[in-house]
């Protein structure tokens, strides 16, 4: 089988006379059959057969014609197997080839069934095509009866959702068959649409994060695999190509490597020397690239994490300390604390204390050195008398290193007897020993610092509060002698505006100190109106005068002066006939109501506050309009005819006469009764339904009048 590539216009015959030749086999004598081109319409290339001299034309043939149209993209491939006369015989099944490519639109031509067979259309009756497969024609295909065109249909064809399975080396195939007929020139086309596959997916990560580990000593051109590799539904080159990072940071790079069913790995390499302490993780985006034109790409987020090995020795922040120890410090205190760093993690970066072997044992048994912490305290009372100045050497250990040293020197003071002091520094605006603080601060806000001085070496002194109120006095953080005042809870100007403290120090003489503090609660806007009922339900007459008083609206404001005043406003719901007084709160109607037009009015007012910012609440009025008897019982009809006829059953259900009242209750309750007639009729009073006392005799009175 040969090719020939049509441009339309062209003359294939002269252009490519020697490419057209094709092989036949005439009853196991192969000979080279040339072909002349006598017809070509539009696209589509109809062959006919030259045959040698001495050939009978009733002889068995085989031939196979490929024709390309290059300038639509599309290739039409025609293949003739049949054992009898290439032309003349249409019984036979034929095999028509179409390739196309994937995503093309609705109402694209794939090819016609008919000039490709090569068939007469101007034979009686005409021919007809049929597609049986009705589901594939409709959601892919649309055929031409008459002409045996096809078209693409309305659903766009997506070789990745045709065939999902579908490998490069098996092609994507749309089969269908296609019926010529009417019988008497009935063939069977088997056509096959090779589905062509277009760049219109682009690669995609599994995941949009892909994380790595990698240890900080991988030494150079260490290769790690990127195991979460992109993948790309597109075949061949319209595949994933290759991978690149966005950001290598200097220190990376990224190879490619490709397995034996062709699938594309992305490698990461170490092109410099890591170190987890200087930078713990990389953090860029890994791009796959397909080989479409143009490529499209794929993206996730790389984050290389750096694990850390024990390449790192403690070292102390500092590896000089110096201490001052008052000879009347208690048992406990707190001296120093040693910190030593070590920038591995883990168990690489554990850290324990200890005291030097050159450190006395008595030494060791005074100041107590935490090894976990680094914390040395005071272990027992200090004996003034002994010595005034030591010297501590504590070393950091870590796993597999060479302890670091640091020193801390600690310098005994005795301390001179004298009174005590309590000296006041004010947080908190402060005049003439009044402390004033807003009711909006929070809870723990400070209020003013105390510092006792003059205290003996022997001396203790308690520095506590008097007084009632939420507030405390403490030692602040590890300052000796220095206490914090501050609050405990919110405070609340409606409940108590003044509070009156005492601090007081006492030392081991029973020498007592006094300071006197006043603190006063400012007044915020905090609170909003409350109306002494969220719910006002109204009760008024009908036909009442204008401007009747219906209630007066109460509500309170715990705020003081112009934050608790309280104005008084109806909501934007409410009818025009409503007036509140703003300052009062006094509620009238100003016009009559009319229970029989409108029986419930519902409309919300508003109580606002002066304060800054203002605040409000809301109440809703339900005023419901009771009924006065000031409407009259209405008949439904003037005259209500009743047709009976004669013998009519003696109380027997002639008819309703029906009568409305608008009022309501007791007020629209209407009784009938009949004013003449009563000895012929009787009426239901409630109901109102007529009856007959007697049997009724057409012959002795027709129409009856009954005024009710």
């Amino acid at each position: 089988m040969s090719g020939v590539s049509l441009q339309h216009g062209s003359n294939p015959y002269q252009s490519n006379k020697a490419a057209i030749t094709q092989r036949a086999k005439w009853d196991g004598v192969t000979d080279h059959v040339p072909f002349s081109l006598c017809y070509q319409h539009g696209f589509n290339l109809i062959p006919f057969l030259s045959l040698p001299e001495g050939k009978s034309k009733h002889r068995k043939c085989s031939l196979v014609m490929f024709a390309t149209i290059v300038n639509q993209g599309l290739c039409i491939l025609l293949l003739y197997t049949s054992p009898l006369s290439c032309f003349a015989n249409f019984s036979q099944a034929k095999e028509l080839i179409y390739k196309i490519k994937e995503g093309l639109p609705r109402g694209t031509f794939i090819g016609a069934i008919g000039v490709d067979l090569n068939l007469d259309f101007t034979v009686e009756p005409p021919f007809l095509f049929n597609l049986p497969q009705k589901k594939v024609s409709e959601q892919y295909l649309n055929l031409n009866n008459t002409t045996g065109e096809l078209y693409t249909s309305a659903t766009e064809i997506d070789r990745e959702t045709l065939c999902p399975d579908n490998s490069e080396g098996q092609g994507c195939v749309l089969s269908l068959d296609v019926f010529v007929l009417p019988q008497q020139y009935f063939q069977l086309v088997k056509v096959k649409i090779f589905i062509e596959d277009v760049n219109d997916n682009r690669p995609k990560f599994p995941v949009d994060e892909i994380c790595m580990s990698v240890p900080e000593n991988s030494p150079i051109n260490s290769r790690y695999a990127v195991e979460q590799s992109a993948v790309d539904p597109d075949l061949g080159a319209h595949g994933v190509q290759t991978y690149w990072l966005v950001n290598d940071f200097g220190m990376f790079t990224l190879d490619v490597e490709e397995n034996e069913g062709g699938e594309l790995t992305p490698f990461l390499i170490v092109t410099e020397a890591l170190d987890r302490e200087t930078q713990a993780e990389y953090i860029t985006d890994i791009i796959a690239e397909d080989g479409g034109t143009p490529p499209l790409l794929g993206a996730a987020t790389l984050k290389i994490v750096i694990t850390d090995v024990n390449d790192n020795c403690p070292q102390f922040t500092e590896s000089q300390i110096n201490v001052t120890l008052h000879g009347n410090t208690s048992k406990g205190a707190h001296l120093a604390r040693l910190h030593a760093f070590d920038p591995d993690l883990g168990a690489n970066a554990q850290i324990s204390y200890a005291y030097s072997e050159r450190v006395p044992r008595d030494t060791r048994s005074l100041f107590h050195l935490d090894r976990i912490t680094g914390v040395i305290k005071l272990a027992r009372k200090i004996d003034t008398g002994t010595a005034t100045f030591y010297k501590l050497t504590i070393l950091a250990n870590g796993p597999g290193c060479i302890p670091a040293v640091a020193t801390v020197t600690v310098h005994i003071i005795k301390v001179v007897t004298g009174p005590p002091a309590i000296i006041p520094r004010y947080i908190a605006p402060e005049k003439d020993g009044v402390v004033t603080i807003k009711e909006s601060e929070p809870a723990f806000s400070p209020i003013a610092f105390f510092t006792v001085k003059n205290i003996g070496m022997n001396q203790r002194v308690d520095c506590h509060l008097e007084g009632t109120g939420p507030f405390r006095l403490g030692p602040y953080q590890l300052f000796k002698n220095e206490y914090l005042l501050e609050t405990t809870e919110p405070l609340d100007y409606e409940k108590t505006q003044e509070y009156e403290l005492i601090v007081v120090a006492k030392n081991t003489q029973d020498v007592v100190i006094k300071t006197f503090l006043k603190v006063q609660i400012l007044d915020e806007n905090d609170n909003a109106p409350v109306f002494e009922q969220s719910l006002v339900k109204l009760f008024v007459e009908e036909n009442n005068p204008p401007n009747t008083f219906l209630t007066q609206l109460q509500a309170t404001d715990q705020d003081s002066e112009s934050r608790g005043e309280v104005i008084y406003l109806l909501g934007g719901d409410a009818p025009g006939i409503f007036v509140v007084d703003r300052v009062t709160g006094v509620l009238t109607v100003s016009a009559s109501l009319d229970r029989e037009e409108k029986e419930t009015y519902r409309f919300i007012v508003r109580a606002v506050d002066q304060g800054t910012p203002r605040r409000e609440s809301i109440a809703t009025v339900v005023v419901t309009v009771q009924d006065r008897n000031d409407n009259s019982p209405r008949f439904i009809n003037k005259d209500f005819t009743f047709f009976v006829p004669e013998n009519f059953p003696g109380y027997g259900e002639i008819g309703v006469i029906s009568v409305t009242d608008a009022d309501a209750g007791e007020n629209g309750w209407v009784a009938l009764s009949i004013l003449n007639g009563s000895d012929i009729f009787m009426i239901d009073t409630g109901r109102g339904v007529l009856r007959a006392k007697t049997s009724l005799d057409r012959e002795a009175t027709r129409v009856i009048p009954v005024v009710d």
